[in-house]
């Protein structure tokens, strides 16, 4: 079952996608369906077909959205979490071959086209939940089990991190 939780510059990156999708493509898409529609024989209307099909994909995207920012709870920061993994914090591990992982932890809608992003439902996100640095964590994973230590937290985006 997914988390429904979501940072604060998630929940605006969908809202944002949402507005794009509703207020800019649909209509410009709604155009080109109803001027290949006028041409006639629809059957054989490339630009009709794929802008119809084009135009289904935006309306599934934009129920799909809706939903899921009336389902959002957004998780904003707060000092208290300070020197503790928690949601949204961005977390560097290091193993003992000098492996090191950076990542920020974010609901799953936030995960999609994002380097760096992993899931708080994912297991190594929850094995890194209220640990502090310096402290090991045990992550199960289907392959085995593997031992990091935690490097660094912080909630600010690191520099070494582009956006």
């Amino acid at each position: 079952m997914k988390t429904k939780l979501i940072t604060k510059e998630g929940f605006q990156a969908l809202k944002d996608e949402l507005d794009h999708l509703w207020r800019t493509e649909r209509p410009q898409v709604t155009k080109i369906v109803a001027w290949a529609a006028s041409l006639g024989d629809r059957s054989e209307n490339a630009d009709y077909q794929y802008n119809k099909r084009r135009l289904r994909e935006i309306d599934r995207r934009v129920r799909f959205l809706r939903k899921c920012l009336e389902e959002l709870k957004i998780v904003e920061y707060h000092p208290i979490q300070e020197g503790k993994v928690f949601f949204g914090a961005w977390v560097e591990l290091e193993n003992d071959e000098d492996e090191t992982l950076l990542f920020r932890i974010v609901g799953t809608e936030e995960i999609y086209r994002k380097q760096h992003y992993i899931s708080i439902d994912s297991p190594m996100a929850r094995a890194c939940l209220q640990k502090q640095q310096g402290e090991e964590i045990k992550v199960e994973l289907p392959n085995g089990t593997q031992y990091w230590y935690v490097k660094s937290i912080s909630y600010q985006t690191p520099k070494q991190v582009s956006s």
